[in-house]
């Protein structure tokens, strides 16, 4: 790695830092409890405000990742760190709103994360490959890691940020507040230090989209590896936004907000571990392992419904569905399509996106438990995907070699 880019690097990952919270906020029941009672609605109808972030993701991310291989990687960070200060903001001036249409513009304001979140995506999982060029796998779980290190002390930053309204309510409204104003900085920062495809840009090396699209061949194979987005995505996701509602009314756990940390301290010792095994071990391997050790987890937990199943699946769930698996996938398919780095990123966020979207509506409408089986019916459809990836891996690599 160029060590003028090292400050870029935190930056970019800071980026993801400050997302850590923001994709976590809305999966935490006191949270949930919170918003719920100054809008007036169910405390499972804000899930529907996370798959409004899906829904934002899948509308910007057509046209982010071009735009992320044609205008470079700063304006895409730039556009997503902006876009996620509006969000942020948004979220406590809809809390302001109450009754009176707060939770219709937090569904709006979460379109706009999901905006946001494409072109950070597009703009920042290509840009740090490039960065840490060595070792592209391990630069994209670094990514991971940052929200994993958020996500561990969003528990803790809770009882800090937490206040009261004239009205009785409980709020959380600093947390937004000082989230959206620590993006405003990183829109600043990212302007003052060099990247490294702006640098080639400069020095015209980049060919152009069109050009690398039209030497590039989408198998089945690299198709599956796009579907695995959707998969893994549907796994994490779940578990971060309805796993807490299924402690407290089937466990009867009263506060369950710990399983955050565990979920997080698991994603970091994944992120740490996975990082040393890739290399020895190809990364594509993971996509299997990961997701089978999370589908045997899940249906413990779903069977056995005990407060020390839940502690241990938050954790393993952590690490094997969260620790990078998602990461490694977009790893995997920059690596199949190095010419189009950001428009092969969104086709993979796009796959995510619609899980996000799709899954997490429905689950705004099911019971914790149903939840909880449709994750295991998903997470059994990544575990097929993977293998079939694994056993055409050696042809995948092959079409890739005749593209470039």
């Amino acid at each position: 790695m160029n060590k003028k880019y090292l400050p870029s690097a935190l930056i970019l990952y800071l980026n993801y830092f400050i997302h850590g919270v923001g994709c976590s906020i809305l999966g935490q029941a006191v949270i949930k409890e919170a918003l719920a009672a100054a809008w007036g609605v169910e405390a499972m109808a804000i899930t529907a405000i996370s798959a409004a972030l899906g829904l934002g993701r899948l509308i910007a991310l057509p046209f982010a990742g071009p735009l992320s291989d044609k205008l470079g990687r700063r304006i895409s960070t730039a556009i997503g760190s902006a876009s996620y200060a509006i969000y942020l903001i948004g979220l406590a001036l809809a809390f302001n709103a109450g009754t009176h249409g707060g939770y219709t513009i937090a569904y709006v304001c979460a379109i706009i994360g999901g905006i946001a979140n494409s072109f950070l995506d597009t703009g920042i999982y290509p840009a740090v490959s490039e960065i840490i060029y060595k070792a592209p796998g391990v630069a994209t779980m670094g990514i991971k890691f940052f929200i994993a290190i958020a996500q561990m002390l969003l528990p803790f930053v809770l009882g800090v940020a937490v206040t009261s309204t004239a009205a009785g309510f409980t709020s959380y409204n600093p947390l937004f507040y000082g989230c959206g104003i620590a993006y405003i900085v990183l829109f600043v920062l990212v302007f003052l230090f060099p990247l490294p495809d702006a640098d080639q840009k400069a020095s015209g090396t980049k060919e152009g989209l069109i050009d690398s699209l039209k030497h590039t061949h989408f198998s089945f194979e690299s198709i599956a590896m796009i579907l695995i987005g959707f998969t893994c995505t549907g796994t994490f996701q779940l578990w971060l936004n309805c796993a807490q509602n299924f402690a407290k009314e089937n466990v009867g756990w009263a506060d369950p907000s710990i399983m955050q940390t565990y979920y997080s301290a698991g994603t970091m010792l994944a992120l740490i571990v996975t990082a040393f095994l890739t290399r020895k071990i190809k990364d594509v391997r993971f996509i299997v392992v990961y997701p089978a050790i999370c589908l045997v987890t899940m249906i413990a937990v779903l069977m056995g419904q005990s407060k020390p199943l839940m502690i241990a699946g938050a954790f393993i769930i952590g690490w094997a569905g969260a620790g990078g698996l998602l990461q490694i996938a977009t790893s995997v398919c920059n690596m199949l399509f190095p010419k189009i780095k950001g428009t092969v990123t969104a086709l993979v966020m796009i796959a995510s996106s619609l899980c996000n979207y799709t899954i997490l509506t429905a689950a705004s409408k099911m019971q914790p438990s149903g939840v909880m089986t449709m994750n295991i019916v998903l997470t059994a459809v990544g575990v097929a995907l993977g293998l079939f990836v694994n056993i055409r891996y050696k042809k995948m690599v092959e079409l890739a070699q005749q593209d470039n």
